[in-house]
C-alpha cells in the first residue's frame, strides 16, 4: 500500500481524507508514549536505580523484538520490587505530562459524540489519574501489587487475566464496541508500539503517534511531527 505525505510529518495510506469524525463512535488510546510523554515503568524503575535495565527491555518490546510481551512485563515489574507508592506519585506529579494535543483531541472526539477508551500495558496507578483528568469513559490496564505502600514486584490477577498485552488491547476494543452496539469499523485506535498493532488492526481507522517504524508502516495515519490533535487536520470541520 502506497503512503502519501498529506502535510509535513503527517502520512496517510489506505484512505482518502477528509473523514467525518462523528462517523466513528469510539476512540481507543494507548497511554505510555501516546497520550503521555513517558513510559511509566521506566520512570518507576528509576526510583529503584534500575531504569537503564528496564528501559532496554521496554524498548525491545515496543519495537516488537520481544515476542512474549507478558514475560517482558513480568521481568520489568519484578525489578520494581521495593519502590514505594510515594515514589510513583512523584513520577506522576514531576515527570508525567500529557503529550501535546492530547486534551484537545479527546475534547474534540467527545464533542463529536465519541466515547473514549484508555487501554494500556501500564498501570492503574496512572491510568486512573489520566482517566479522571481527561474525562475518559473506559479504561483497562495492569494492577501493581502493593503491600504496606511498597511494590512487591508482582501484578494482581484481574477477571480478564493478569496482563493487558496486545491481545488484551484488541479484545478490550472489541468488547467495548460490542457493549456499545457498534461494529469495529466505527472505532479509531491510536498507539506507538508493537503491542498496539492488534487493536489497530481491527479498528476502522488506525493512527500511529511518534511510533516505532513497524507501527508507522502499518497504520493508516502516522503522526510523525507535532501533537495528537494533528489527526483533526484530516477530518471535516464539525
Amino acid at each position: 500500500m502506497s503512503t502519501q505525505e498529506f502535510a509535513p510529518g503527517l502520512v496517510i495510506q489506505g484512505f482518502t481524507p477528509p473523514f467525518d469524525l462523528s462517523a466513528y463512535k469510539l476512540i481507543a488510546f494507548d497511554m505510555d508514549s501516546t497520550l503521555i510523554n513517558i513510559e511509566c515503568v521506566d520512570e518507576i524503575a528509576d526510583a529503584a536505580g534500575r531504569k537503564a535495565e528496564v528501559a532496554a527491555i521496554t524498548e525491545a518490546a515496543m519495537r516488537g523484538e520481544i515476542t512474549d510481551y507478558k514475560d517482558s512485563l513480568r521481568q520489568r515489574v519484578a525489578l520494581l520490587k521495593g519502590v514505594t507508592e510515594a515514589h510513583m506519585l512523584q513520577v506522576y506529579e514531576q515527570r508525567l505530562q500529557l503529550n501535546p494535543g492530547a486534551a484537545e483531541l479527546v475534547a474534540a472526539c467527545k464533542a463529536a459524540g465519541l466515547k473514549v477508551l484508555l487501554v494500556s500495558g501500564g498501570f492503574t496507578f496512572f491510568t486512573d489519574r489520566i482517566r479522571a483528568r481527561l474525562g475518559i469513559d473506559f479504561a483497562r490496564s495492569n494492577v501493581l501489587e502493593v503491600q504496606d505502600g511498597v511494590l512487591t514486584g508482582r501484578m494482581v490477577d484481574q477477571p480478564w487475566g493478569d496482563i493487558c498485552d496486545g491481545a488484551e488491547k484488541r479484545r478490550t476494543l472489541l468488547e467495548v464496541s460490542t457493549l456499545m452496539g457498534i461494529p469495529a469499523s466505527q472505532t479509531i485506535a491510536m498507539g506507538d508500539g508493537a503491542n498496539d498493532l492488534p487493536m489497530m488492526g481491527v479498528a476502522g481507522l488506525s493512527v500511529a503517534y511518534h511510533a516505532k517504524p513497524r507501527v508507522r508502516a502499518e497504520a493508516m495515519v502516522a503522526i510523525n511531527q507535532g501533537g495528537l490533535d494533528r489527526l483533526l487536520e484530516l477530518s471535516r470541520p464539525a
